[in-house]
């Protein structure tokens, strides 16, 4: 069975150099994220193997989701639970052939239509962003906001995760438009602790 976690951590290095990919993940799962992402762009396939491998090992331990961003090919070496793929990375459906039927795959949408596509193409979560105003990673478009993400929510039937500049101020809000989980990177990240603003993050989700 498919375990989509509520609470996603995705890893960044480039918008913090205090902490390494591994440590992230460490003190996210350490905090109570049950989803990582490891998105690690500027990382050779060597050393992304090396990488996602480990933070794979822990997470099997903790019984947390570990999906990688972009590389299907990491997660067929690794055996890493899945992928999430963006609008412009390789076919959704082209991925379900090369990963089977077990595999997480996740899409990434900021319109309904997109989500409508996702979903289409076998999608099985879709995150959806930014919702607000985001450092994290360059956006060309306005934030979504919380009307568009309803709608999305109401309209598309599998889980909505949503993305951008969500922390623990916010998180809540996001939460009660009834969207299945929220992705976080910069929150964590550049936190003064990122364990305790995991685990902050955790009480909004489970209370």
């Amino acid at each position: 069975m498919k375990k989509i976690g509520r609470l996603y951590v995705i890893t960044d290095t480039t918008i913090q150099k205090k902490y390494t990919h591994y440590d992230i993940a460490e003190m996210a799962v350490k905090g109570g994220a049950d989803m990582i992402q490891l998105r690690a762009k500027e990382l050779k396939s060597g050393e992304l193997i090396e990488t996602a491998s480990a933070i794979l090992k822990m997470c099997r331990k903790e019984n947390v989701t570990f999906i990688i961003n972009d590389r299907v090919d990491i997660v067929m070496i690794t055996d890493a639970d899945g992928v999430h793929l963006g609008l412009e990375d390789i076919p959704l459906r082209d991925a379900r052939t090369l990963l089977g039927k077990n595999k997480i795959i996740g899409g990434t949408a900021h319109s309904l239509k997109e989500a409508v596509t996702a979903k289409k193409n076998g999608a099985d979560y879709i995150g959806y962003g930014h919702i607000y105003s985001t450092y994290s990673k360059y956006k060309p478009e306005s934030p979504k906001g919380l009307l568009n993400l309803k709608n999305v929510v109401r309209k598309i039937n599998v889980p909505i995760i949503a993305i951008g500049g969500i922390g623990i101020d916010n998180a809540a809000e996001v939460m009660n438009i009834g969207c299945y989980g929220i992705a976080v990177i910069g929150s964590i990240v550049k936190a003064e602790n990122p364990i305790m603003a995991v685990k902050k993050l955790s009480n909004v989700l489970h209370g």
